[in-house]
């Protein structure tokens, strides 16, 4: 992901996005320096610096020709997490109350809605995790497993690389990882494939009859673990 689209979830055009960078590097600017430094047309380069002051990311400087200057890009992005934080807490007292969850097997694709899911799933866990997934996805997920240790959840992790963390129970696997499993409080499951980008497939339910499934999968797995461990001690 390049910076013009990083800007852009921060509510920003392309071409505000770009508008933006011009004015982070080259300092201050009129609008036909903007336009001219970037490529966009005048009228829409003026359109996209009214939007772009509008939505906080620049300042106007009321000289004899107004210039614009960018706010610092800490102070444009906590603004608008400040922002979706207040609207977040607004959704949450106005919205309809919450229909009892119907058991069923819900398909989640795309990569980064899966990585959504599971990390979500992990921070509302209330007393214990089981997790199995290769070192690369767990090194992306480490801040939400550290606040749920930080919560007291009970952690145990299945992976394929070296990997310590301090309150969890980790077992280090020799066989690769090509699924993710999650088990949260006996009572969440979220299992599939997440390695193929946008074609990533992954289920997620609240099945009882599944969630015992993968529990004996991987208590077996651990004891298959801790045996090939200690056949190679001897």
């Amino acid at each position: 992901m390049d910076i013009i689209e990083r800007l852009t979830q921060f509510d920003l055009t392309r071409h505000e996005a770009a508008i933006y960078l011009t004015l982070i590097s080259e300092g201050a600017l009129n609008g036909y320096e903007v336009a001219k430094a970037t490529g966009i047309a005048r009228s829409n380069a003026y359109t996209s610096l009214a939007s772009l002051v509008e939505k906080g990311g620049a300042f106007v400087i009321e000289e004899a020709t107004i210039r614009y200057t960018p706010v610092p890009i800490e102070e444009f992005c906590e603004n608008k997490i400040r922002k979706l934080q207040e609207s977040k807490l607004d959704l949450i007292k106005t919205m309809p109350e919450k229909r009892a969850v119907v058991e069923g097997y819900i398909t989640i694709k795309g990569e980064n809605n899966i990585l959504n899911k599971l990390r979500n799933t992990i921070l509302e866990a209330k007393e214990r995790v089981y997790l199995s997934v290769s070192g690369q996805i767990l090194e992306s997920i480490l801040p939400d497993i550290e606040n749920a240790l930080a919560k007291g959840i009970k952690l145990v992790i299945i992976t394929n690389g070296p990997f310590r963390l301090a309150g969890a129970t980790v077992y280090i696997t020799e066989q690769p990882l090509q699924q993710i499993r999650l088990i949260a409080d006996s009572t969440n499951v979220l299992t599939g494939d997440i390695n193929n980008g946008e074609h990533s497939t992954c289920l997620y339910s609240q099945k009882q009859n599944l969630v015992d499934l993968f529990k004996d999968s991987m208590k077996n797995e651990i004891r298959l673990i801790e045996i090939t461990k200690g056949n190679n001690k001897l």
